[in-house]
């Protein structure tokens, strides 16, 4: 893909909030793959470059709208990124937990229970920050 200056600033982002190891341990893995790729591409620009770089949120805030909605929806996938990303953006293990039970008020316990699981394993990781 041809990079514009979206992509551009797009993957800055992404680097932002994801670090640069994960970012670059990410594309020699899932992102190796040609439909991967084209995938992440997509998503740099069009997410990362347009969504994430737009004024009036900040970006600790996005990823908190990230987190309840990955929660809300059963994305557990997303949530394990998602909640990485919140954690480097300055919440706190114990906002996100207080969060996600905040939720299970008014989407249902069964799937807050899935997204403490979730963020219960990622709080575990070594080198998590937060």
């Amino acid at each position: 893909m041809a990079q514009s200056e979206m992509y551009r600033r797009g993957d800055e982002v992404r680097r932002q909030l994801l670090g640069e190891a994960y970012v670059e341990r990410a594309n020699r893995t899932t992102y190796s793959d040609p439909v991967m790729r084209k995938f992440i591409d997509v998503a740099t620009e069009t997410l990362f470059g347009a969504l994430w770089t737009r004024p009036g949120l900040d970006l600790k805030t996005r990823t908190l709208v990230c987190v309840v909605s990955d929660a809300a929806t059963g994305r557990d996938a997303e949530l394990a990124i998602h909640l990485r990303m919140a954690l480097r953006q300055g919440w706190t293990e114990e906002e996100l937990t207080e969060a996600l039970l905040h939720l299970s008020g008014y989407v249902g316990v069964p799937l807050i229970r899935e997204a403490l699981l979730t963020a219960s394993r990622i709080f575990a990781e070594p080198g998590v920050e937060g």
